[in-house]
């Protein structure tokens, strides 16, 4: 099996972007990223907080509307192109509806030959995380810990509780 795609998923500041940068560094060849964070950072502004596009609730939830997952189905059909062109791509994402949304991903990669990395991180910690990163919703990190793995296959998990980034890089790296 030739890895095409590398699908990371785990809750927000689970420590996610810290090992795709890691794993750019290690894996001998060149790998393009692309994060949930960088799709929500695409949509217009007005798309933000609104009905149809992304809610960031205070209490930390996060609720998506029917535009938002009509762009979302692009950006996914977008990467999955770049992969099926020759490149090699790992993904960061948030899957808020567990196991439904690795099947969507599922769905739209087909035949690729695909990694599915679980990265786990106590609720705790990542709320700790969250809190000194400062461009958070506080309470995301707790709400999503444990929710976006529900259902989920994976081939390898990591957890980042007390587990540095690049340690998590070479253990998923081995699997390639």
């Amino acid at each position: 099996m030739t890895v095409q795609m590398v699908v990371l998923n785990g809750g927000s500041s689970s420590g996610k972007s810290g090992i795709v940068r890691c794993l750019q560094a290690v894996l001998p060849d060149a790998w393009l990223a692309f994060g949930v964070d960088d799709f929500v950072d695409a949509l217009p502004a007005a798309m933000r907080d609104s009905d149809a596009g992304i809610e960031f609730k205070p209490d930390g939830d996060i609720a998506v509307g029917p535009v938002f997952r009509q762009l979302d189905t692009a950006w996914v059909a977008g990467v999955v192109a770049m992969s099926r062109a020759g490149a090699r791509v790992i993904v960061d994402d948030v899957f808020l509806g567990g196991a439904a949304s690795q099947q969507r991903w599922k769905e739209a990669i087909g035949d690729l030959d695909v990694l599915w990395v679980g990265v786990r991180c106590d609720a705790e910690v990542a709320s700790g995380r969250e809190l000194a990163r400062g461009d958070r919703v506080v309470g995301m990190a707790a709400l999503q810990a444990d929710v976006v793995h529900e259902g989920v296959k994976y081939d390898v998990e990591v957890d980042t509780t007390h587990t540095e980034s690049i340690t998590c890089a070479h253990t998923i790296a081995a699997h390639l």
